[in-house]
C-alpha cells in the first residue's frame, strides 16, 4: 500500500511513497516520450480505472527540479472541468510518478476532420470552452504559455465531448517574483511580446486563443515562413490576413474577435472575459453554415501528423480502448508535430525536410530571433539555470 510523506518541513505530504509503482498499477503502453520524461497508459490494480502515468526518472531532474516543481505547483492548484487533472503523485526511489486523468476523445484535428458537418457555431463553442478554462487560469495566477490546437483533446468519443486542456510543462504562476521574459512556447502561436524577449503576462495566452480561432475557421496558420527568421517577423508585426477564397464565407464578427485576440499590443489585446463578452462567443453571430469541405481539405493538407516527433500516442489509446472494452473511461493525450505551409503552396516536401520543418515551426523552444534551419531540440526553454521563468 502506498503511504503518504509525513511532513518533511517543505510541506510535501500530497507526494504517496511506493517501492514499486507496478504493485498498484499495470503498465499497459508507452504513450510517448519527453525531453526527461515518458507517459505510459496505466490500470490501477485496485479501481481497474485507466490513468495517463507520466514517469519521470530522478536522475533526469537534476538541475532541472525547479521545472517539475513548477508543473506540479501548478496542477495541484487548479481543477476545471475543461483542464486534465492531476489526480495523484507518487514517489519511488528513483522515478516521481505523476498520476493524471486520461480523456478518450483524441485531438481536436482529427475530430473536426471526421466530421460531416462543421460550422462558425461549433468553433465558437470550441473556443469558449478554451476561453472559460483559461480565464479559470488567469484568476488563479497561472498562464500556460503553450495553449495551442495540440494541447486541446476531446474527454470522450461522444459527439457533444466537451474540450480539454492539457500540457501544463511551461505553464508558470504569476505573483512569484519572478518576471515572465522567457522566450518559450511555440513559434506558431506564441505572442509578439515573447519574440520582442520582451517582459510579458498572461496575454500571450489570449493571443494563442486567437491563433487557434483563426486555424479553426479556415485550416491552415496565419503565420508561415520556412525561414524561421522571417516567421518571427511576420509574429512581431502581427502580419496576418484574411485570405481570399478562404475566408469570403467567415462572419464579420468571427473576424472581429480574432483581431481583438491576435493585437500586436497586449494592453489593448482582448482578456479572456472581454473574449468571453464578444458576441462572436456569447451571442448569435457565429454563422450555421457548414464551412467542413474547405476547413478538413486545409487542415489535412497544412497539418498532416509526423511520424517522427509524436510526444503521445492517441492510436495506442485506442487500440486499447477496443481490446480491453473501457468504452469512454479511457483516453489519450496528443502532442503531434505538423509542419503547416500556406494554401498557395502545392509543392510536396520529402521525409527529411518534412521532418526538419516539423522540428522548427511546431517545437518549443528557446527563441532566438536570429536562429534558422537549426535542428531545435524538444521542448526546452532556457535561462541561465535551464528552467522557464
Amino acid at each position: 500500500m502506498a503511504r503518504e510523506n509525513g511532513d518533511t518541513g517543505r510541506g510535501e505530504t500530497w507526494k504517496k511513497q511506493v517501492d514499486d509503482i507496478k504493485k498498484f498499477f499495470d503498465f499497459k503502453e508507452v504513450l510517448g516520450t519527453g525531453a526527461f520524461s515518458e507517459v505510459v497508459l496505466a490500470q490501477e490494480k485496485l479501481t481497474g480505472r485507466m490513468f495517463a502515468v507520466k514517469c519521470i526518472p530522478k536522475k533526469a531532474l537534476k538541475g532541472k527540479e525547479s521545472s517539475i516543481e513548477n508543473e506540479i505547483a501548478v496542477l495541484r492548484k487548479i481543477k476545471h472541468e475543461n483542464i486534465v487533472a492531476l489526480e495523484d503523485i507518487h514517489e519511488s526511489p528513483d522515478h516521481l510518478y505523476l498520476i493524471m486523468q486520461l480523456v478518450s476523445g483524441g485531438e481536436l484535428f482529427d475530430r473536426i476532420v471526421e466530421k460531416g458537418f462543421y460550422t462558425e457555431k461549433d468553433a465558437s463553442t470550441l473556443i469558449r470552452q478554451v476561453l472559460d478554462a483559461v480565464n479559470y487560469l488567469h484568476k488563479m495566477g497561472i498562464v500556460h504559455r503553450d495553449l495551442k490546437p495540440e494541447n486541446l483533446l476531446y474527454f470522450n468519443p461522444q459527439d457533444e465531448s466537451k474540450i480539454m486542456i492539457s500540457d501544463f510543462g511551461l505553464s508558470k504562476m504569476e505573483g512569484s517574483g519572478d518576471v515572465m521574459s522567457t522566450a518559450c512556447g511555440t513559434p506558431g502561436y506564441v505572442a509578439p511580446e515573447v519574440l520582442a524577449q520582451k517582459p510579458y503576462s498572461k496575454a500571450v495566452d489570449c493571443w494563442s486563443i486567437g491563433v487557434i480561432a483563426y486555424i479553426l475557421l479556415c485550416g491552415y496558420p496565419p503565420f508561415y515562413d520556412e525561414n524561421d527568421s522571417k516567421l518571427f517577423e511576420q509574429i512581431l508585426k502581427a502580419d496576418y490576413e484574411f485570405d481570399t477564397p478562404y475566408w469570403d464565407d467567415i462572419s464579420d464578427s468571427a473576424k472581429d474577435f480574432i483581431g481583438s485576440l491576435m493585437e500586436k499590443d497586449p494592453a489593448k489585446r482582448f482578456t479572456c472575459d472581454q473574449a468571453l463578452r464578444h458576441p462572436w462567443i456569447a451571442g448569435d453571430t457565429a454563422l450555421c453554415k457548414n464551412i467542413h469541405e474547405s476547413v478538413s481539405r486545409q487542415i489535412k493538407k497544412n497539418f498532416a501528423k509526423s511520424k517522427w516527433r509524436q510526444a503521445f500516442n492517441a492510436t495506442a489509446v485506442v487500440r486499447h480502448m477496443r481490446r480491453l472494452q473501457l468504452g469512454s473511461s479511457m483516453g489519450s493525450s496528443v502532442d503531434a508535430s505538423n509542419p503547416p505551409t500556406r494554401p498557395s503552396q502545392t509543392q510536396s516536401l520529402s521525409t527529411t525536410e518534412y521532418g526538419r520543418r516539423s522540428a522548427a515551426i511546431k517545437t518549443p523552444i528557446a527563441f532566438v530571433i536570429a536562429l534558422a534551419r537549426s535542428e531545435l531540440p524538444a521542448k526546452v526553454c532556457l535561462n541561465a539555470n535551464g528552467s522557464c521563468v
